[in-house]
């Protein structure tokens, strides 16, 4: 199978299961206790849920640049939870940062925080190696500062088609080409050195006539 059919293929079965997820959501925190069953990453632990993670990379398979942690994450109980930290196995820990900028990402109890998209937290890859290939599963290891750690397998997937408003928000742009042509010296000349040579022994040589004829008419008087 092509590379592109692949990414169509999960890009399709993902975004099914995703549209669930975030009517979630919407739900408010009892959307947990629903009929909705996800088949995409989630999984319980205490009163901590974490469902519908992902990691989204660049668009462009060839880019190099960031790629994201996407996720909701539910806290059943009843008290704030922080997120401690996001470790992508291989990859290292993600940059965290609140809805509000601040470093600190808070799972209110009874509710719920979304990771990715514009105006929502976010957990960021700075620089994800060759290994995080889009259609591949990573371990994802989320740290509770009550409930400990979290870890599920994450498909990884291009931010594209309906990921494209969740992927990174840093992607590179091509870098500028310059059209203009080249000059070449002899072109940016205003004359030709031969030319000139050439002129200036024309001067010469008339001159020359010039004096022999003034000579012959002195010598005739």
């Amino acid at each position: 199978m092509s590379s592109s059919l692949r990414r169509g293929s999960l890009a399709a079965a993902v975004i099914a299961f995703s549209i669930a997820s975030l009517a979630a959501c919407g739900a408010g925190s009892d959307a947990q206790t629903s009929e909705i069953k996800p088949d995409n990453a989630a999984t319980s632990v205490g009163v901590i849920k974490v469902q519908n993670a992902l990691v989204i990379t660049q668009p462009d398979v060839k880019a190099t640049g960031p790629a994201v942690v996407s996720a909701t994450l539910y806290n059943n109980g009843t008290t704030d939870q922080t997120v401690d930290s996001i470790k992508v196995e291989g990859e290292g820990t993600a940059e965290i940062k609140a809805a509000d900028g601040k470093d600190k990402l808070t799972v209110p109890a009874g509710g719920s925080v979304i990771l990715g998209g514009k105006g929502n937290a976010s957990a960021v890859l700075s620089s994800p190696s060759q290994t995080v290939l889009n259609g591949s599963v990573q371990k994802l290891t989320f740290a509770f500062s009550e409930t400990g750690d979290v870890s599920l397998g994450a498909f990884v997937v291009p931010a594209e088609s309906y990921f494209s408003d969740w992927g990174p928000s840093d992607i590179p742009s091509a870098p500028a080409t310059s059209s203009a042509p080249a000059t070449s010296p002899s072109e940016s000349a205003t004359g030709s050195p031969s030319a000139s040579a050439s002129a200036e022994g024309q001067a010469g040589t008339n001159a020359s006539s010039s004096a022999t004829a003034t000579a012959s008419a002195s010598a005739g008087q």
